[in-house]
Formats: C-alpha cells, structure tokens, sequence
C-alpha cells in the first residue's frame, strides 16, 4: 500500500506546480460524466513539461498509476483513476503560438477548445472540431479521445488536424511524434511491420471510428504518422505535453437549415443524401429532447445542416439547395447569428436534457456514441428502437447524423443488483448489433472503461492483442490509466451510484422533481461540465464564482462532487458536518443560475441552504447568519422603535461601524446601507388616511417586502403610482390574521373585536432566513405569512412581488420548504413581477415613453426562475433601448457583505455588470431591479441603479 504522506512529500520536493493529497482535491476528481467512480491518491497540477516528468518519475519508482486529466467531461471514465491525477487546467492551459499563414497553432494540453478558437477567429481560422462541451472541454483530452464535434462532416476528427505532438512516456522519454516514424518509441515499428496484413484488414472503414488503438494509423500509406495513432489512446500511451495543431478557413457566412421530419428515423435515412452538398453539419435531434419546439418548423424530428459561403446570400443560397434537395416535412433556414447561436444551443444542451426521461426519471450514458455507416443509420436506428423495447429500456437518441454517429442516454438502473445485470447484458447485446452493422462501439467519446471490455466483439481477440502489445511498447509498467481501453476493468464494475445510500436521506427540502430524495438531487449532476465555462454570452448566470476563481471546488460540478462524496461516506467521512463541503458551498453565491443554465437542473442554491440547516444543527452559526440572516427581524425592530435615523447615525461614526461590522461577520470594505426613516408601509398608511375613496380597477396585493420596506421605500412608491396609473387598486397584504376571517386590502383590520382576537404579524418569503439555511426559522416565517394571507387567496388577486429574489423565493423556495401545505403551492401560483402584472392586469395600458438607452443587469434570480420575457416587452413599449447584461452583481443578499467575500463579489460584478455601465452611452438609464445590485453599483461604481418602477414612474411624473 502506498505511502500517502511520502509520496506527497516526494512529490512537492519534485514538482514545481501544486500537489494535493487532501479530501477536498481527491473528491473533486473521483468522476469524470460517465458512470464510473475511483478514488485517487492525489491531485498534481504541473507548471510545465519538466514537472510532468518529474512527477512520472517519482511515481515510476513507487508502482504509483497516474491519470492524466482535462475537463473532466469524459463520458466513458478515462479521466478517473486510483493514482495520481495530473490536472492540466490550471497551468498547462496556454495558447503558445498561432500562424495565421501557416494555418497552425501550438498548444499545451490544458487549453480551452474555446480559447483557441477566440485567438483564431480575427484570422478568419478555427479548430476544425467542435465538441457540444466546446467551452470547457480541453485540447488535451480532445487528442485523447479523438474528438470530434458537429463540424466532424467537413473537417475530420482530432486526428484529422493534428500535426505533431510531444510527449512523455511512462518511464519519462521525451518523445515527438508525427508522420514518417517521427517520435516513434523502439519495438513499434517492428511489432506494426510484423502485423501490416492484420492492420489492413481488421478496421472498419468509417468516419467514426474511434473505438480501439489506431494503429493502422502506421501503415506506409498512411504515412507512418505516430502523432495520429496517439489520439484515441486515451492516455494510456503517453502523456501528452504540446501539439501542433492544424487550423481550417471558417467560412465568412453560413446559414442554418433546420429540416423537419416525421420522426427520428426520416431524418436518419435523410442524413447521408445531403453529404454530397458539402455541408457543415448534419445534426440530427427528435422532440423528446426538446423542451419547446417554439422556433423550430413543425415535425417530430430535425436536422440541422448548416452551409457556408463567402457572402450571406452565398451561404442562404446553399442552404436553400440543401432543403430543395431534402424531402421535409418543414424547413426553416437562418442567417442571423443570433438567432441560429440560440437554436444550436437546444442542440449542445441535449447531453444534459438527455440524462432526463419526458417524465423526469433519470438516464444515464454507457452508449452514449456508437457510430455506424451513414448509410446504414435509419436501419441501425430500426434495430436499435427494437434492442432497446426487448429489454424494457427507453433512451432519445441525437447526434451526428451526418456521420452516423449517435448520442443517446438510456434509463438503466444502476442501482439495483438486477438493474446493473441488465445493463451488462443490454451492452453485450448492442456491441453484437453495432458490429454487425459495420459499426464503431465508439465514434466520438472513446472506450474508457465503458466499451474497452466489448472491444473483442468488434476487432476480434487478436487485434486486441495486438492493441495491448503496442500498449506494452509504449509504457511497459502498465503505469499510464491502467483499467482503461486494453485489459479493462469490467464494464459493470466501479459505478458511482454504489457508494451512495439506499434509503433516502432525511432532510428539509421537498426535492419535488427528485421524488423528496436528496441522493437523486445530487446525481443530477452528471459531469458536462457547463458551469465551468469561463466566459458567459447573453443573459447566463451559472457559475459565477467558477468563473472568478478558476476553481473546480466553487463551481457547481465540483461542489454537486463533494456533496456526492459527503453522502458516500467513504472519502468525506464526516458527513453534513464535513468542513470540505462547508468550505466548497461558501463560495456559492445562491445565484439560482444552475437551476436554469445548468442542462440537468442542479439547484446548488438548494442543496447549499441543506447543507448548512444540517451543518449548524445544534451549534453556534457565523456571526453574518445572526447579523444578515436575521435582517427583517432587525429592521422591523428598528422601524417599531422609530430609531432608524439614529442606527444611520451610528453608522456613519467609523470606529462604530468597524465595531458594528467585525461583530457581524460583515467585510470591513463595506459600507452599511442606510435605514429608511419612513417605511414604505408607513407611508402607505398615511397616503390610505388621505384618500377618501377606493380606486377602482382589478385588485392587486403589492408584497412589501423587507428590502422595499426598509431599504428602498422609493422602489414601493414607484410601484404604487405605475400600478394605480395603469388603472389597477393596489393595496398591501394584512398585518393582522383574525380568527373569523379578515378584509384584503388595507393591511390591517378596522374591526375593534378582530383588533382584540387577532395574531399580528408581517408577511415575509423567508429568503434571509434560507439562504444562510436557517431552515426552520424560515418554515416558521413561510407558515405566519400562510396564516396572514389566507384572506388574499381566497380571492383571485395576483402578489406583485418587486425584489426579485423575494419573488423567486415564493415561487420556488417556499413551496419546497413547506412542501406539506398546498397553501404554499398555491402562493407561489400567485406571485407576479412588477412587468408580468402590467401585461396581465393592464394590457391596453400603454407606457410613458422614456425613450433613452438602458443599462444595468438582468437579475440572476429573475433570469433563473422568473423568466425576463414581460421586462424585455415592458422596456421595448416605453423605448428602453438595449440589452441588460447577464452574470451577476456579486452581492447576492449577504453573500458580498460576509467577511472573507469581498474579491470574488468585486470579480463577479467586474465580469460584466460594471463594464456594461462603463461602456454605455450617454444618457443612458442604469436598470437594477433587485436591491443588492443596486447597492452593488453604488459602493463599487458610484453609480444609482433604478429599480423599471422607478424609471416608468419618473417618466410618469415628466409627463
């Protein structure tokens, strides 16, 4: 058994760059998106190729395996081992040279594909190769797995567009191969001359085939190319350092042809006629992944085939003769970028809704890209359709039609003893009917530990000897990812699934869509990896503490990864009271962006406020969950006692407020926002007292929340003169709950016997209280305001609910959390923003025009869960002109006043809300509807956001 503490020692006394043996760094890397789980020793980020060979060299000498790993995003589990991971993200990860003549770049293996084809694209190049995972999946393990992408039908494979290659062998040679022999370690030429009949006669010829060694690759016609028969080796040969890539000519214009069918089977038969037309793509998708078919033409299945052209009208052009030549049902062709950006994008979501069935159960891959002639793909679809119907599955399969290559997640239990048989037996079967059509077992993603044991099925016992000789020529002592492509582990062994708990975990969330169980929660995540994409476009959220940090551990990934270890209990053993997991989640900034950004729903704001309600259990909390947490019950304190000027005072003598701050866990760098003197709904009383009559007009119940209340006042104001000049009645939710019943709308009672019966309280969403996962303060706030409001829904009148978050918190937390009482779904039915109660309530009404550019930011919560759709209508009727940027402001509630927080708050706000406020024109409207991004603004800019109320009533007033 190894030494874990000499080898560590061992290793940071020879490797510059980091080493960590610890829980934090092993847990994060035990998965990579397949099925398989393994724990390894450590975790090694080298710093360049001198600190690769050393450490190979020091494990070498200790018999230790070493796994050399990108994104993580491999799907058939060969970037999970039980050695040393070697992580090339974190400083092997640069562009080195890029010759825009030559039409080559030179990378290190820890590269983006995205950057390369950001410092491409000015010289009008790119990668050929574009997997669905483009924004985080890295170089060096598209080499290893041979990638491919949608753009595989022009421009080839991974290996298609590899040059040369450096690398270093097990036992620490320097090599560097390419054509001709080059870089070619002793024994491969005369083990490949020996075998030549063999190797000419045993590899199906298609586009896809990815499965096994490409050791034909080595063939005198295929001019010898070592660099091309590495790729697909999964690092099992070599460890790769640097390669030479080549670069194509993207075309000036395309166009997208969206081409509809009856079903997936039409468009699969389609897909190889239009190869001849020399497409771009030729992608195929059916309806069951597609969760709104708006924009599509009609059909039940599509391709997208895009064209390209020197001009616009040159590629449309193109893209017409592709429909005129496709016998569709629909068809639709696009040209603005925009627009065909979003339609791809349903597109690279499909590995992720994919790991979801139409009612929600799971599925998982394992035979997620076999590929077979494209001739052949409406048969072996056929086939496939029945395979799967004999053993009681379901899967939607997708993919590159164009290249017969298909995607597809199946609804295996993994779980279960007979579930897991199944699986095996369904494998064996589908590799019999993948061979038996000419097929690869895999086309895109590589054999790993999924298909490697299967690859006797398709090349036969003696090509995989073959394979596990070339294996032995290049790394010997069996070091480099041992249990991956040749003598693999077996197929059904080392499932991530079995370490979890049987019977559900006891918690305090509803988990709806998990069937109340938090393991099925955590298994959402399956490893794509979108959260960690470093750069966000349009109105994006997740994962903006990934993108501040750089690190796996505070992206949503890395944090769903410690919390499945968490329940494992093998490597976190410390279970809800673990400090790996405390640490990970405390830089999550419950933005809420995974639950829409993130293809399979993980909802890391959720599990973050569980974790910390277990966590704190019975123990002293963070001084910021009592400071912070607590804040409506201190403001309401505050607005009773009528000393909020005096707290203003107090705050603005500087020794006080470091006092007031370092006893509440705040960041010293923040200022204290100011108190309201006049509550909003203080001043609401006294406006009811001076009008003598109702207003007429459906009845809306405007939700003073404890930020518009205390904070923002002006925000409710606003509110109150749109909503009354857009002909609705306003009124405020009761203070008062009688025991008989109570009025709606003057948020007290005037009956002096209800006065004497009644229980006093204010309504509130309980947001403070779950966020900092005080759990059980928050169900008892969310009941109160139940109790409160059940004179508001026994009527039809809607919530309007201003602060965004409060909002979300309604709709979603509050149902969740107080998933016994159906008063809370019935809540959260009602609750409107400001913009969708003007649409719904007002249609005819027509907006003061403002007329003036607009800036600022969606907020992350209305993006996540309230949808933005009635805002973007609402600014275009009153002429805000511009987009509001995406991302997030930083503060998020508490998270950016809490001691230890301020860097990445500032880092979130600096990635785009304040550059979108640097960069706007002159005279433009700065939009911020939630009152942390106001404040935000204020502290870091300077500058005063404005909640649209406030914009539209200030308009309002002018005219």
């Amino acid at each position: 058994m190894t030494d874990q503490r000499e080898l560590a020692a061992a290793l940071r006394a020879a490797v510059r760059g980091e080493v960590d043996l610890g829980v934090t760094a092993r847990a994060l890397t035990t998965m990579d998106a397949s099925n398989y789980r393994r724990i390894p020793l450590g975790v090694v980020a080298p710093r360049d190729a001198d600190d690769v060979a050393a450490a190979l060299a020091v494990c070498r000498e200790r018999g230790v395996p070493v796994v050399p790993r990108g994104g993580g995003t491999s799907i058939a589990g060969q970037a999970t081992g039980t050695g040393i991971v070697l992580d090339f993200t974190r400083h092997m990860n640069r562009l080195l040279s890029l010759d825009p003549e030559a039409g080559t770049a030179v990378v290190q293996p820890g590269l983006v594909l995205d950057r390369l084809q950001e410092a491409a694209a000015p010289h009008g190049l790119r990668f050929g190769p574009d997997p669905s995972t483009h924004g985080r999946c890295t170089l060096g393990g598209m080499i290893g797995n041979n990638s491919c992408g949608s753009h595989s039908v022009a421009w080839g494979t991974t290996a298609d567009n590899v040059r040369t290659l450096s690398v270093i062998t097990a036992r620490g040679e320097r090599l560097r191969p390419g054509p001709g022999w080059a870089g070619a370690p002793a024994g491969l030429r005369a083990l490949v001359e020996g075998e030549s009949a063999r190797l000419r006669t045993g590899f199906p010829d298609l586009p896809r085939r990815i499965s096994g060694y490409a050791v034909d690759a080595l063939l005198p016609e295929n001019r010898a190319d070592v660099a091309r028969s590495l790729c697909g080796s999964e690092g099992t040969l070599a460890v790769l350092t640097e390669a030479e890539l080549t670069l194509v000519r993207a075309p000036r214009a395309r166009a997208l042809a969206v081409l509809a069918y009856a079903d997936e089977s039409g468009a699969a038969q389609a897909a190889a006629g239009l190869l001849p037309y020399r497409p771009l793509t030729v992608e195929g998708m059916a309806a069951d992944l597609v969760p709104s078919a708006a924009g599509l033409p009609r059909g039940g299945a599509w391709l997208f085939v895009e064209a390209g052209g020197d001009t616009g009208a040159e590629a449309r052009a193109a893209a017409e003769a592709i429909v005129r030549a496709a016998d569709v049902v629909d068809a639709l062709v696009v040209t603005d970028p925009a627009r065909q950006r979003t339609l791809w994008r349903i597109r690279e979501d499909a590995s992720g809704t994919a790991t979801r069935m139409p009612d929600g159960s799971e599925a998982w891959p394992g035979w997620e890209d076999c590929a077979v002639p494209p001739a052949r793909l409406g048969d072996y679809l056929r086939d496939f359709r029945a395979l799967l119907a004999e053993h009681g599955l379901r899967g939607t399969p997708y993919g590159h039609f164009g290249d017969g290559c298909i995607h597809v997640r199946i609804d295996f239990d993994l779980l279960t003893g007979p579930g897991v048989a199944r699986f095996r037996r369904f494998s064996e079967e589908l590799a019999d009917l993948v061979v038996a059509h000419g097929g690869s077992l895999s086309g895109e993603h590589g054999d790993g530990q999924a298909r490697a044991e299967l690859l006797p099925r398709m090349y036969g016992a003696e090509t995989v000897a073959l394979f596990e000789r070339v294996k032995g020529v290049w790394d010997p002592d069996g070091l480099l990812n041992p249990g991956m492509l040749v003598r693999p582990a077996p197929l059904d062994a080392d499932l991530r699934f079995s370490a979890l708990p049987r019977e559900p975990v006891d918690v305090a969330f509803g988990y709806p869509a998990d069937a109340g169980d938090f393991s099925a929660a955590v298994r959402r995540c399956v490893g794509v990896a979108k959260c960690r994409t470093t750069s966000v476009s349009g109105s994006a959220v997740m994962c903006p503490s990934f993108r501040a940090t750089g690190e796996e551990e505070h992206s949503t990934r890395g944090r769903a990864r410690l919390l499945h270890e968490m329940l494992a209990g093998e490597l976190v053993t410390d279970g809800w009271r673990s400090t790996e997991v405390r640490d990970a989640l405390d830089l999550c900034l419950s933005c809420k962006g995974c639950r829409s950004d993130c293809p399979v729903g993980v909802d890391m704001a959720t599990y973050k406020a569980e974790f910390l309600h277990h966590h704190y259990a019975g123990r002293r909390r963070p001084a910021a969950h009592y400071a912070m947490g607590w804040l409506p019950v201190w403001l309401s304190w505050a607005a009773r006692t009528r000393t909020a000027g005096v707290a203003n005072a107090l705050a603005s003598v500087r020794p006080l407020a470091r006092a007031a701050k370092r006893m509440g866990g705040i960041a010293g760098e923040r200022e204290i926002p100011s108190l309201a003197t006049e509550p909003f709904s203080r001043w609401w009383r006294r406006r009811r007292r001076r009008r003598s009559a109702e207003d007429d007009g459906p009845l809306v119940v405007l939700w003073p929340d404890t930020f518009t209340e205390h904070l923002s006042p002006s925000v409710g104001r606003a509110a109150v003169r749109v909503l009354e000049a857009a002909g609705m009645r306003v009124v405020l939710p009761p203070t008062l709950r009688p025991r008989s019943g109570g009025r709606v709308g003057d948020a007290r009672s005037r009956s002096p016997l209800s006065l004497l019966t009644a229980r006093r309280g204010r309504v509130c969403c309980g947001l403070t209280y779950i966020s900092t996962g005080q759990l059980d303060r928050a169900r008892a706030v969310v009941r109160r305001t139940l109790d409160l409001l059940e004179p508001v829904l026994a009527t039809d009148a809607p919530l309007v609910v201003l602060e965004p978050s409060c909002a979300a918190a309604l709709r979603t937390d509050a149902p969740e959390l107080v998933h016994d009482d159906p008063r809370a779904a019935h809540l959260a039915s009602r609750v409107v923003t400001f913009a969708e109660a003007l649409e719904r309530y007002a249609p005819d009404w027509t907006p003061p025009a403002v007329n003036r550019p607009v800036t600022g930011q969606t907020h992350c919560h209305q993006h996540a869960v309230l949808g933005d759709g009635p805002d973007r209508r609402l600014r275009e009727a009153a002429g805000l002109t511009g987009e509001l940027a995406g991302g997030c402001c930083g503060l998020a509630g508490n998270f950016g006043f809490e001691r230890g927080h301020e860097d990445v708050s500032r880092a979130c706000a600096e990635e785009q809300l304040l550059p979108s406020v640097r960069e706007a024109p002159q005279g433009a409207v700065v939009q911020a509807d939630g009152f942390s991004c106001r404040t935000q603004l204020e502290q870091l800019a300077g500058v005063r956001g404005r909640h649209l109320a406030e914009i539209l009533a200030e308009a309002l007033e002018e005219e």
